[in-house]
């Protein structure tokens, strides 16, 4: 029988906590929901008011792995749901407000994967992200050199950029803004993705074109769409070890000379965390919020 256990009380069935869900690791569910549950004071921050599309891999990262944008059936009545605009009509998707809720999601085992906008105005965007992207050979290494353009060239905006992995091969840079569409931040961030690629041809390329990937950094402009979702600071990925898409220093971007320098598991968030506190925190504050040129 699953355990039942009580989250500032509500009632939660925690199932298979045995579980191995990261082959390379031995990894269990019991440990991912420990994880979330160590980071939740960090994490919670960047999920609440934002709806969550899930990426579920119940069988682990080496099953099947499968998006779920709509409430899953089944979702306690206490877990808060919203309509969401689309373009093929309104949806209602979850929000992840409190320890309850993350620790209800955390037991269907996903990724979490939010907008770039709040629910109180989806029609605004928050934030503007690039996702960089590394085809092989290149590496994470290549996408330092790319963010470290990136930032100074937000920064020539008076946009201050921040940083996290992805928790797969690249990197992510985020910046907070204001008063702008997701339309017009992501023609923003594709007219800074074309003079990546125009200041770096060896190294960026603003175009999805598979074929033109090798070796090359692919500066991901399109997921500013307000229909689009990125991969929400400190959730664990679906690979074969539990990465984690973690904040990390600008010291650490320019100073990385291995791949392996800015791969971060479970068991490696709640030092850095309790060493820098949240990273990204600048991101949650209006004051940072800066209006596109």
């Amino acid at each position: 029988m699953a355990p039942i256990t009580e989250v500032e009380g509500r009632r939660l069935v925690l199932s298979n906590l045995d579980k191995v869900l990261y082959p390379a690791t031995g990894f269990t569910k019991g440990e991912v929901l420990h994880y979330y549950a160590t980071v939740a004071d960090v994490l919670l921050p960047h999920l609440r008011e934002r709806p969550v599309s899930f990426l579920r891999y119940p069988d682990g990262a080496d099953g099947e792995v499968f998006f779920t944008k709509n409430v899953p059936p089944g979702t306690p009545d206490w877990v808060t749901t919203v309509e969401v605009p689309r373009s093929d009509g309104p949806a209602r998707m979850v929000l992840v407000q409190d320890l309850p809720s993350l620790m209800w999601a955390a037991n269907l085992v996903a990724e979490f994967h939010t907008h770039q906008w709040l629910i109180g105005d989806p029609g605004q965007a928050d934030r503007i992200v690039f996702d960089l992207d590394p085809g092989a050979p290149a590496t994470i290494m290549h996408c330092c050199e790319v963010a470290l353009w990136l930032r100074e060239r937000l920064a020539a905006d008076g946009i201050e950029a921040y940083v996290k992995t992805s928790g797969s091969k690249g990197l992510h840079l985020l910046a907070a803004v204001r008063g702008a569409s997701s339309e017009q931040v992501s023609e923003y961030a594709k007219t800074l993705a074309v003079e990546a690629e125009k200041a770096m041809p060896r190294l960026a390329l603003h175009r999805m074109t598979r074929s033109l990937r090798p070796g090359k950094v692919f500066v991901d402009w399109s997921q500013n769409a307000a229909r689009k979702t990125t991969a929400t600071p400190y959730t664990l990925r679906a690979r074969p070890e539990p990465l984690v898409s973690a904040p990390v220093t600008w010291e650490e971007v320019e100073e990385c000379r291995a791949p392996d320098r800015l791969a971060f598991l479970a068991p490696d968030i709640e030092p850095r965390v309790q060493e820098y506190g949240d990273l990204l925190a600048p991101l949650l504050d209006p004051a940072h919020a800066a209006r596109l040129p």
